[in-house]
């Protein structure tokens, strides 16, 4: 009896202690990580306006068209009154990440184009913004408004480390509905993306909803830190979100600040990919490892290079960059971009059957080797091209090799370029600093004047 009594009085006790807790968080299981992480980060998701000029001019009287009546008597008596020029808006989103300096990063088709800009944050100010710069290759822009406090800012996280299947949320403004905020999980890593005009690499993938609208917005993993940026550029996915990540973003985000540009690593090595019959002779001729991929092959490196410096030779194979097996030469210029000037590239190179790590510290392009580069990217020797009034306008062809690509399409001495891709050159200058951009690019449009004509031509390159 003495013992049920002691049993009934050590159950009491219990419930005394335990069941005021389980009411607290029956209470408590409404705030989940979800609505923490929301809650942290909502104020540092903000809303971007861009006014575009219209393509074209638009009737003021617009709305009454359609209607046979007001067509025929609008035509007849106001056909040839002035028009007046129309703006579209379009909307995106981005996150502030330096809340003191008042830097917002977005994606680069968000602002695209726009004229004046504008940014709404979460307490309703909108804000006025200025274009730090835009990197259309990485599909990433930085913008910058200025307020008299600082500003809310989210908190970096890493992209490194991520999961497949770890809870991501993404927060953004489609179609107008600012701070809608989705989840999901992420489904893949290292997604690579083609679209009409270009190939976009190392993208995060996840089902929660990414429309239009949430374009530059924040992916967060369930600690509200900042993962990701969300793109829609795939118009095509239902139910599929991409986003790039943030460890790729920082890096581009810190150039764009710095310099208003990407700088792009150089370390000197050129190479081409192997077809399915190559790769197989080089394994059996024992030149790499049959166990592993066949990577991409060194064509040539170049004298006094990083890469000439940490031992590389012609003839070697490119199997990893920074432990990602490389299997096309796409795939070998994708990693490069992931790193930037002064950087360690980490490799594994594949020579007479062994595997060959090496460490190549990367630089810039040396504008000094501009010249040289021209010649063997486009196959000219240029000159500056001066007009009667003393000022340049342009670079000058003196010589075209034979075997160029320019030849073949009938570039002649005495041609002139105006512009390379949409860079306008002046002068030699500026044309070399504009190839040393453009350097690992397949093709590149040139403006090229002959007399009073203007043609534009899509010249392929011979680049990295």
């Amino acid at each position: 009896m003495k013992s049920l009594k002691i049993g009934i009085w050590i159950l009491w006790a219990i419930g005394m202690v335990v069941l005021p807790g389980l009411a607290f968080s029956a209470d408590d299981l409404r705030e989940t990580p979800v609505v923490k992480a929301v809650r942290k980060v909502g104020p540092a998701v903000v809303n971007i306006r861009s006014e575009v000029a219209a393509d074209r001019s638009v009737s003021p009287f617009a709305p009454f068209t359609g209607n046979p009546f007001f067509d025929n008597f609008f035509r007849d008596f106001f056909e040839n009154r002035p028009q007046r020029p129309m703006d579209r808006s379009s909307l995106g989103s981005g996150v502030i990440v330096d809340g003191k300096r008042g830097y917002i990063l977005t994606n680069a088709h968000v602002i695209e184009k726009a004229g004046k800009i504008s940014v709404g944050l979460m307490d309703e100010r909108e804000l006025d913004a200025k274009v730090i710069g835009i990197d259309s290759n990485s599909d990433l822009a930085v913008l910058q408004i200025v307020s008299p406090s600082s500003l809310p800012a989210i908190e970096m996280g890493s992209s490194d480390d991520l999961m497949i299947g770890e809870t991501v949320i993404a927060i953004g403004n489609p179609f107008g509905f600012s701070h809608t905020v989705t989840t999901g999980v992420i489904s893949a890593l290292g997604r690579s993306i083609r679209t009409e005009e270009t190939v976009y690499h190392d993208f995060i993938q996840t089902d929660a909803s990414i429309n239009p609208g949430n374009s530059g917005g924040p992916l967060l993993n369930i600690r509200g830190e900042l993962i990701g940026i969300n793109t829609a550029i795939y118009a095509k996915a239902q139910g599929i979100g991409f986003a790039i990540p943030i460890q790729k973003a920082k890096r581009i985000m810190n150039d764009l600040i710095r310099y208003g540009e990407v700088i792009q690593p150089w370390i000197g090595i050129r190479v081409q990919g192997i077809d399915t019959q190559t790769a197989a002779y080089l394994k059996q001729s024992g030149a790499v490892d049959p166990s592993r991929p066949t990577g991409v092959l060194v064509r040539d490196v170049e004298s006094e290079s990083p890469a000439a410096a940490a031992g590389v030779q012609p003839g070697d194979m490119v199997l990893e960059i920074g432990g990602k097996a490389m299997k096309s030469v796409e795939e070998y210029r994708a990693a490069l971009q992931g790193y930037g000037a002064g950087d360690v590239i980490p490799m594994q190179l594949g020579r007479k059957g062994k595997t060959i790590p090496v460490s190549i510290r990367s630089t810039t392009f040396p504008e000094s080797r501009g010249r040289e580069l021209v010649w063997r990217l486009l196959g000219i020797r240029v000159s500056d091209a001066v007009a009667r009034n003393g000022k340049a306008f342009g670079v000058k062809i003196d010589a075209v090799a034979d075997a160029s690509y320019l030849a073949r399409i009938g570039a002649a001495r005495g041609d002139i370029i105006r512009q390379i891709d949409d860079l306008t050159v002046n002068d030699t200058e500026a044309f070399y600093r504009s190839v040393i951009k453009i350097r690992n690019k397949p093709s590149v449009a040139l403006l090229l004047q002959r007399g009073d004509r203007l043609y534009h031509i899509a010249v392929k390159l011979d680049g990295e």
